[in-house]
């Protein structure tokens, strides 16, 4: 009898640990992350979250008819001496004609962190894209093969984005926005590609219109989607060539008949560039530093476009020439030498 009343006394503390052991098991996720159930609901709704976050920012970026502006970015791209690229950018939108409101339809992609928390801490629509341990943390010089590799990263993404229904502006950050550029877009929506160009040669139609896809609308259904499809799965069969030249090509061959795509080219007296400068500051609309190798030199250029920018619009009212003052884009045209 006294062994049966002293094993109880020994029972009963020792249900007490186990109870206590079970609560502090179940209840420290930190020590015992394995046996933790709220680590595990936690994993799970970060995973979907993810999953769901490109959704996520197109739905808050986006136009009630699903049109967003999209421009992608790295660290070279917000950092800079005494201005970057996206602050260059971003003073377009602010001293442009009815641009301002157009940011609240940017989104902005971010190719590596630096670059994403430089995005959050402006308090733009931000998406960090994820590169599959590509690090586009730095300047990629035009053509090399870095470069490459993230112009077709680009393609690869936004191919997600119209499968995800969405119409989109895909912008550089090198294009000065100086005017709302959606009054010169057709509406027409037959039309599902609308692509700037190095020169235009008087045809919007005309497929010998050398294109840029640095600046372009495009419409989302079936066949723009099957052309991204298309498109990027040339990828690995095109070395040494970047995604223009092979959205070229496709454009040159049966690709776009037999999609049935029409395809508007954009005027540069409207949509102007280095390349081919818009002769009417009246008229002009976007501004893209192509013809253009280094960010250092796009800068001191497009910064010398925005100086000529504001200096008409203070004088507008009195303004007797139409065309860009002294802008020769000097240090471009010397970035090809370095």
């Amino acid at each position: 009898m006294y062994g049966l009343i002293k094993n109880q006394y020994f029972i009963a503390p020792f249900l007490l640990f186990l109870t206590l052991l079970c609560g502090f098991i179940i209840y420290n996720p930190v020590t015992f992350k394995a046996l933790s159930p709220f680590q595990y609901h936690s994993k799970r709704n970060a995973e979907a979250s993810r999953k769901d976050e490109l959704g996520l920012a197109l739905a808050e970026a986006s136009t009630e008819n699903k049109t967003v502006i999209i421009a992608v970015v790295n660290k070279a791209y917000v950092e800079g001496d005494d201005r970057s690229m996206l602050d260059l950018f971003l003073d377009s939108f602010w001293h442009g004609e009815n641009t301002r409101g157009l940011v609240d339809n940017l989104l902005l992609v971010n190719a590596d962190q630096a670059s994403y928390e430089r995005c959050r801490f402006l308090r733009l629509h931000c998406y960090r894209l994820e590169t599959d341990g590509v690090k586009f943390d730095k300047e990629e010089v035009y053509m090399s093969d870095e470069f490459i590799k993230m112009m077709w990263s680009r393609t690869l993404f936004l191919g997600q984005v119209l499968k995800r229904g969405y119409d989109f502006i895909f912008t550089d950050t090198d294009v000065l926005w100086l005017r709302n550029p959606f009054p010169r877009l057709s509406l027409n929506k037959n039309v599902d590609l609308q692509i700037s160009t190095d020169s235009f040669n008087g045809d919007q139609w005309s497929k010998n219109n050398p294109i840029n896809t640095g600046f372009y609308m495009i419409r989302s259904n079936k066949n723009t989607v099957r052309l991204f499809d298309l498109w990027s799965a040339r990828k690995d069969k095109s070395a040494g060539q970047k995604e223009q030249d092979v959205l070229n090509g496709m454009l040159h061959g049966d690709v776009f008949t037999k999609l049935g795509l029409r395809v508007g080219f954009l005027d540069t007296l409207h949509f102007s560039g280095f390349c081919q400068d818009s002769k009417d500051i009246r008229a002009v609309t976007t501004v893209h530093a192509n013809c253009c190798r280094t960010i250092r030199a796009k800068i001191t250029d497009l910064s010398a476009v925005i100086d000529e920018w504001k200096r008409f619009k203070r004088s507008a009212i009195n303004e007797t020439s139409s065309t860009f003052r002294n802008l020769k884009h000097e240090a471009s045209a010397h970035s090809w030498g370095k």
